[in-house]
């Protein structure tokens, strides 16, 4: 999702679900971001990967994905929020839910799996921080995916070294989705709407 940075101001859980709710906002390093409409190249993506992993998640009871719209509270100091992201797609393993989580608030913390799609107007650097601010707060794997070079950027928590695949690789998945395959061809294929 495009990211927009708007006028920093005090936020916390109550002020971001007040906001208006056909808007998706974050909040990074303390600063309230818009996020801005996407193409169809992108829901196309995100919807490939949602019917993959939604399907086998539910089948072996595995946990739950979210679609787009999910806000997870990654860092706070008191009630005053210093991380707040919205992945494009997002898992959380079954086990992972806090008890007594009110399921109409955020979700409060990280979860399993971040999948981010690029889109045209993202900042590099502060698509980064948002890499690093999932990894730090918890979450085992983020994927970054690259339309333009049809590339994903796999980041594994605690690992040093960032995986890249291309072409028509198969992603290692496996430590999250035991049995799965995932293809880039998979990833990026377009529906057919001729």
């Amino acid at each position: 999702m495009a990211i927009q940075a708007i006028q920093a101001k005090y936020v916390d859980e109550d002020v971001l679900m007040r906001l208006d709710p056909d808007e998706t906002y974050e909040v990074i390093a303390g600063e309230l971001v818009e996020m801005s409409p996407v193409g169809m190249e992108h829901h196309s993506i995100v919807m490939n990967i949602l019917r993959i992993l939604d399907a086998f998640v539910h089948s072996n009871r595995l946990g739950a994905i979210f679609p787009d719209g999910l806000i997870y509270l990654l860092d706070a100091e008191g009630k005053h929020l210093r991380g707040a992201q919205v992945p494009d797609l997002s898992f959380v393993r079954k086990g992972s839910l806090p008890k007594g989580w009110d399921t109409k608030r955020p979700f409060p913390g990280a979860p399993t799996l971040a999948v981010e799609v690029v889109s045209p107007g993202d900042d590099p650097n502060l698509l980064l921080k948002r890499v690093r601010k999932y990894l730090e707060f918890g979450t085992d794997q983020v994927c970054v995916i690259f339309p333009d070079g049809k590339e994903v950027h796999q980041y594994r928590h605690g690992a040093d070294v960032i995986r890249v695949y291309t072409g028509a690789d198969t992603m290692e998945i496996e430590d999250l989705f035991p049995g799965l395959t995932l293809t880039l061809t998979e990833i990026f294929a377009m529906p057919d709407l001729s």
